[in-house]
């Protein structure tokens, strides 16, 4: 690790030299490339060099110590004892910024919530988890664009797509593939009983357009009539677009824009990430079968948490940890769960030593 940290320094230094130099002012491009590489190394190098001049205080703080007797002496242990926390501290948030980035973790993303198990009453609880999931974007004031919204008559949800179009977006959201179960007493339960239903959701980052080759051959698009629950959002013109990929099944429908045009972007905006995540998850599948992540893998046939209601408690089982208000973890107060999990995993990296 101590070469490892020379080198980012030795890089740093060199990029300093580099932009104190006039002429790299002359190439736009070159500048920012050159300013976000150190703007990236600048964290650590601070906290490095940080540590080296704690470790030379504490040195000096022991050399006086041994000289001195009494009271002095034993100011000399204290300071010398600070400073060593100091360091221990400084250290472990230096392994944590060595960790490798998910190159995903600063990018946009696609979120898709179905209805599984549970017929109306899973409709009913995707419809909740879509609402969370808007609260928790409104209080981040992360952008939400619907892409399809399929809706059943009593007010549930069978599948929606939404466009979250926002720096770090799926950083903040891709601990929550996965299963997500409810048990509680529905409203058409005559007898109190509690059932108990699931719904799947998928966090996909959003492709980059260098990533993802779609060849016009390998698609076919459809156009026809938007339509929705009890006829409501029915459009006479056939302004809702399918897209179906024939090299992998994958099909994606868009009817929420009356303009043809925003719909057939917005569905191959979510073919590009559906297509990326498809191919990402093949090529990592080796990977993933030899080490699995306490938090997840991602693998959206994993029950990941639950929602009892007549608890009021929300119990993620990946890490044990249950929370007890319903009402404000529904409302969008995510961050204490998504925080929880972030650290969990961070934890796991550093103790199964990732490179």
């Amino acid at each position: 690790m101590l070469r490892r940290l020379q080198e980012i320094c030795d890089r740093y230094d060199a990029l300093e030299r580099e932009l104190a130099s006039p002429e790299v002012y002359a190439d736009a491009e070159r500048l920012a490339r050159l300013s976000k590489e150190k703007a990236e190394l600048e964290e650590v190098v601070s906290k490095y060099r940080a540590s080296l001049a704690a470790e030379k205080e504490r040195d000096a703080a022991l050399e006086e110590a041994g000289r001195e007797t009494g009271e002095l002496k034993e100011l000399f242990l204290e300071e010398a004892e600070a400073l060593s926390e100091k360091i221990k501290a400084l250290n472990g948030e230096i392994k944590v910024l060595l960790l490798p980035k998910d190159k995903n973790d600063e990018r946009s993303c696609t979120l898709e919530i179905r209805a599984g198990a549970g017929g109306e009453e899973a409709a009913l609880f995707a419809y909740e988890l879509y609402r969370m999931y808007m609260g928790y974007c409104e209080k981040h004031r992360f952008p939400w664009e619907v892409v399809e919204l399929n809706e059943t008559e009593l007010g549930g949800i069978k599948e929606a797509v939404v466009l979250i179009e926002k720096k770090g977006a799926y950083k903040r959201l891709k601990y929550e593939s996965g299963v997500h179960r409810v048990q509680r007493v529905p409203e058409t339960e005559s007898q109190g009983r509690i059932h108990t239903s699931t719904c799947t959701v998928a966090v996909l980052p959003e492709a980059e357009e260098v990533e993802v080759e779609i060849r016009d051959e390998d698609i076919r698009v459809d156009l026809f009539r938007s339509s929705g629950a009890g006829g409501q959002k029915v459009n006479k013109t056939e302004t809702a677009i399918r897209i179906t990929h024939f090299p992998t099944g994958i099909v994606v429908t868009c009817q929420d824009e009356r303009s043809q045009l925003k719909n057939k972007e917005k569905a191959f905006r979510v073919l590009k990430s559906r297509l990326y995540d498809y191919y990402s998850s093949r090529a990592a599948g080796a990977e993933a079968a030899n080490r699995k992540s306490l938090v997840g893998t991602g693998d959206r046939s994993e029950r990941i948490r639950t929602y009892n209601f007549p608890q009021s408690r929300i119990t993620d089982h990946r890490i044990g940890l249950s929370l007890h208000d319903m009402e404000s973890f529904l409302s969008g107060d995510l961050d204490g769960m998504i925080d929880a999990l972030a650290r969990a995993d961070t934890e796991r990296r550093l103790a199964s030593g990732d490179e």
